[in-house]
């Protein structure tokens, strides 16, 4: 069994921000997440994508943030659980908590952050007939390790950013790479619009609008998808379709651990220090709700950084914390190392 300070559930930004957090007064902190890797909607929907909120940062791409934080939290030695999504949780005698997630881990924490953004995200999919049979077996609903197409015919179902982003990246790998969309036009980035234009121009995307995808064939594996074209229907050969249609928010089994739930958002004290309503139990970033809330990731983090103070009155009852500003007191890591500003020199001026 894992055994920590803070089980973060959720590594996105907020989630991410709350280690350095936790870690300035001393708890150990562990990250579950259902993504298969860190960053949240940051890295699964637009890690290209420039973020001008950020303070500090007039500019930055959302997948450097999310390298950034995980830089800046290094030294605090986080454990990472991730591809596994929380399932149950059991409150202890003496408070604690221990949550086990889909595949069976198990993780005792003192204090627990739901951090999951706007819940466990599932793909938008297309109402087509056999669908559920081609999963793994050529259909993809995210792009993990884009080499998997290499060389591949690729059929890519979307107007939006990620559809055009991922048919200018696969152009470049695929054999063949086929966009199509039920309209002529796209929902996306100007540039990238007028790229995959130039790329149909240059041959090595091949665009098919308006077009529907109504019909998969093949054995074990999809071997070819069945296009609706105006009423027309054609068959193009393909070794892996890709439909990109966004993600749905779900709070997931979370949704029934007994915390108050208002439009699929967990209702927290933001008065205080946003636990919801079972004591020990926090909900921080977009996972939330209060009078006044609003979706930003610099609200997020506000919220990890009290939630974090008063996970530390639950973990050291009694024992005062004084709050010293890095810039002072430094940062030490739970690895030994230690950031702080040079020392001041004392030397008189003659």
């Amino acid at each position: 069994m894992i055994k920590t300070d803070i089980l973060i559930i959720g590594a996105g930004p907020t989630g991410l921000f709350a280690v350095f957090e936790a870690g300035l007064l001393k708890l150990k902190c562990h990250i579950l997440d259902a993504l298969p890797q860190v960053g949240g909607q940051l890295s699964e929907l637009y890690p290209k994508k420039p973020i001008y909120d950020i303070p500090g940062f007039p500019e930055v791409l959302a997948g450097d943030l999310v390298d950034n934080l995980m830089d800046q939290i290094k030294q605090f030695e986080p454990g990472f659980t991730l591809g596994e999504r929380a399932e149950t949780i059991d409150k202890q005698e003496d408070g604690s908590f221990i949550v086990t997630s889909n595949k069976g881990t198990e993780i005792h924490a003192s204090v627990v952050a739901i951090a999951g953004g706007l819940g466990s995200f599932e793909p938008r999919k297309p109402l087509i007939d056999g669908i559920n049979f081609y999963e793994d077996k050529g259909i993809k609903y995210f792009i993990k390790n884009p080499e998997k197409f290499r060389d591949k015919r690729v059929v890519i179902a979307g107007g939006g950013d990620s559809a055009l982003d991922w048919s200018i990246f696969l152009s470049n790998i695929a054999s063949e790479v086929t966009l199509v969309h039920r309209r002529n036009e796209f929902r996306g980035a100007l540039d990238s619009v007028e790229k995959v234009q130039e790329l149909k121009d240059a041959g090595k995307i091949r665009l098919i609008t308006p077009a529907e995808v109504i019909g998969l064939n093949g054995a074990e594996h999809i071997e070819s998808i069945v296009l609706d074209e105006n009423g027309a229907h054609r068959t193009i050969e393909t070794d892996y379709f890709i439909p990109l249609f966004g993600l749905t928010p779900k709070l997931g089994p979370i949704g029934n651990w007994g915390l108050e739930i208002e439009k699929n958002a967990i209702k927290v004290n933001n008065a205080l220090d946003y636990q919801t309503n079972i004591p020990g139990i926090f909900a921080i970033g977009d996972v939330n709700t209060y009078p006044g809330k609003l979706k930003l990731i610099l609200c997020g983090f506000h919220e990890a950084t009290l939630m974090c103070q008063a996970a530390y009155q639950i973990i050291n009852p009694g024992k005062r914390y004084v709050l010293k500003y890095t810039t002072v007191s430094g940062v030490d890591g739970f690895d030994g190392t230690r950031k702080e500003a040079p020392k001041a020199v004392v030397k008189a001026i003659v």
